[in-house]
């Protein structure tokens, strides 16, 4: 199908046609006035004709006036003869032969010549005329009256075809105008109108109109160019609008984190408990960035492996947990196998929490692989290990600090029992010794040994209990914690069993309060000090192990045993070690073992239980 032509092409078409339509118009209506041209001055000559062939019929039945009215006749009919053959009749005429008109014109001219004009000579002047030459006069006079009318007719006939020209040339102007006025309609001004609409549209943010309009041309080029503009603006729009919505819940969720790491960073450092000061931040942080689960690991010179010491969602109870009234991160095992870990196509970011002066713990984050981590998301990361690594860091100084403070003054307190206590202990086993080398006879003899024995064995005890205080109390610690005491007191004692002393120690890392550490040390000095010295044991076992949530000592050995009644033969250390079992909200149990020696156990939960409060707990 042949394309339309463009829109220029159009209008220079409809001018071209109606400029040849009134050049075709002109052009023949000029042909025609000039064909009809002279038709009035001759169809009025013709019409004389037929008065002067009257006239002539008169002049020759007239009287006689004088003699020369036979020339006169003649003069007369020459005259006549020039008025027949006048240019103004002759032009009328047409060119061809056998046009009826010229054939009247040549049969009126034959009629004139031969029949009308020699008897109109040949009559003799002053006599009526004859009825034949009336008659001859009447057809003349006919013929020309035929004549004119024939004039009449073809003028009237070339008139007719000029008006039928000039309506037809009008008609042909009108259709070329209305199809001007119905193509500028259609394809300039509804385009225009539609461009306009949608220009404005485009001002007020309104992309989905469109022109749609069809052709080649200049306009239809231009509304497909509007349309691709339009479609172009609105993509751009409507990333930049994504952009800025989406910059926007970015600025917001980054305001919100920040606020809550401000308030999480005041509970860290006001709690002094990773636990109850982390989880809840963290669980709100997983919602706002739609990440999760976060696990945080410490790093812990006794351990070879970081040590968990957060997770924001656990399927079962951590193994460290102390609080099993706390269930803030545990998770059905529904919602567990939908989180992002490696199973679930999660991808996991590590975070070093560091401080200048070492490396602390690491930060576990997962998310979602399809979803990645924005950018603004990892520096709020960054942020929180920067305040995870603080908050530990002083918690550390502090435990580290009060231990230190807790080992001066248990050195002070050494120095004080050695130089006052100890000191009177010693002079009252030398009263007591130069009370058993007097020699006292008669009946109060047996009551004197008894009471000596008394205070003998009173008196060794305490100064052993003494002994231990001040050995526990001089433990001098690069690093004052429970791990390390244990090895030393391990060594120690196995040194003076002259054996191996087995441990088993798995406490979380800062389980235990300082004033904690020491009572359970204590007692499981107490516990190797009897086992050593009473049990006659080969093999001594001590186990420091974390079942959650309680803390469970056992110190074991293959010895002889206890005696039939229960009780040890020194008794004064059990009472000290239930004493302190009480201290720490626990107990002591001294039993023996079926296999053989004895067993004692010192069972109790750490004072830093119930730190989550229940209602924030997320099931």
């Amino acid at each position: 199908m042949k394309s339309r032509s463009p829109l220029v092409n159009r209008i220079a078409v409809v001018v071209c046609a109606v400029v040849l339509t009134a050049l075709v118009s002109m052009t023949t209506t000029l042909a025609v006035s000039k064909s009809i041209e002279g038709n009035a001055t001759a169809i009025n000559l013709a019409g004389a004709l037929r008065m002067g062939a009257f006239r002539l019929l008169a002049h020759a039945a007239g009287p006689v006036d004088s003699l020369t009215s036979a020339n006169s006749i003649k003069s007369l009919a020459a005259e006549y003869e020039d008025n027949l053959t006048d240019n103004l009749i002759t032009r009328a005429i047409p060119g061809s032969a056998d046009h009826p008109l010229a054939n009247q014109y040549r049969t009126i001219q034959a009629y004139w010549k031969q029949t009308l004009r020699p008897s109109l000579e040949n009559h003799p002047h002053g006599l009526p005329v004859s009825a034949n030459m009336v008659a001859a006069t009447e057809a003349y006079v006919d013929s020309v009256n035929q004549l004119v009318s024939m004039l009449e007719r073809r003028t009237e006939a070339r008139i007719d075809l000029l008006h039928l020209i000039q309506i037809i040339s009008l008609a042909f102007s009108v259709l070329i105008i209305i199809a001007l006025f119905v193509d500028l309609r259609n394809r300039v001004l509804k385009p225009l109108r539609k461009l306009v609409s949608i220009a404005v549209a485009v001002g007020e943010q309104d992309f989905s109109r469109k022109a749609n309009l069809k052709g080649t041309d200049e306009l239809a080029q231009l509304g497909s160019a509007f349309d691709q503009m339009s479609s172009e603006l609105a993509l751009t729009y409507y990333e930049l609008e994504e952009r800025a919505r989406s910059k926007t819940e970015e600025l917001e969720k980054s305001h919100t984190a920040l606020q809550l790491l401000h308030n999480a960073s005041r509970n860290l450092f006001a709690n002094h408990d990773l636990c109850s000061g982390a989880v809840p931040m963290l669980q709100e942080l997983e919602q706002l960035l739609g990440i999760g689960p976060i696990l945080l690991y410490l790093h812990d010179k006794e351990s070879t492996e970081p040590v968990q010491a957060v997770t924001t969602a656990s399927a079962d109870r951590p193994f460290y947990c102390r609080d099993h009234h706390c269930n803030a991160c545990l998770v059905t095992s529904e919602i567990y196998d939908e989180l992002p870990i490696e199973e679930h196509d999660g991808r996991r970011l590590l975070l070093p929490i560091r401080t200048p002066s070492g490396l602390l713990g690491t930060l576990e984050v997962w998310y979602p692989a399809g979803k990645g981590l924005s950018e603004t998301a990892r520096r709020l990361l960054e942020t929180l290990s920067d305040q995870l690594a603080t908050a530990i860091f002083l918690e550390r100084q502090i435990t580290e600090q009060q231990q230190i403070t807790l080992a001066e003054e248990r050195t002070v307190i050494a120095r004080e029992l050695h130089d006052s206590l100890a000191q009177s202990l010693s002079y009252l086993k030398m009263q007591v010794a130069r009370l058993r080398r007097l020699n006292i006879e008669g009946s109060q003899k047996p009551a004197h040994d008894a009471i000596l024995e008394e205070l003998s064995t009173g008196l060794n005890s305490a100064y052993r209990q003494l002994r231990e205080l001040l050995a526990t109390f001089r433990l001098k610690l690069d690093t004052p914690d429970l791990a390390t005491a244990l090895r030393k007191t391990i060594e120690e004692f196995s040194g003076r069993l002259e054996k191996p002393v087995k441990l088993t120690y798995n406490l979380p890392p800062q389980a235990l309060s300082p004033n904690e550490e020491i009572h359970t040390l204590q007692i499981v000095r107490e516990g190797l000090a009897n086992a050593v010295k009473h049990a006659d044991a080969t093999e001594i076992f001590v186990e420091v192990v974390f079942e959650s949530p309680q803390v469970k000592a056992r110190i074991k050995d293959n010895g002889k045993g206890l005696p039939e009644n229960g009780q040890p033969t020194n008794h004064y250390g059990l009472i000290i070690m239930q004493d302190r079992a009480r201290t720490l909200g626990g107990q002591v149990a001294v039993r023996n073992r079926e296999e053989g020696g004895v067993e004692v156990s010192l069972t109790f939960v750490p004072k830093s239980r119930h730190l989550i409060p229940t209602e924030t707990s997320s099931t």
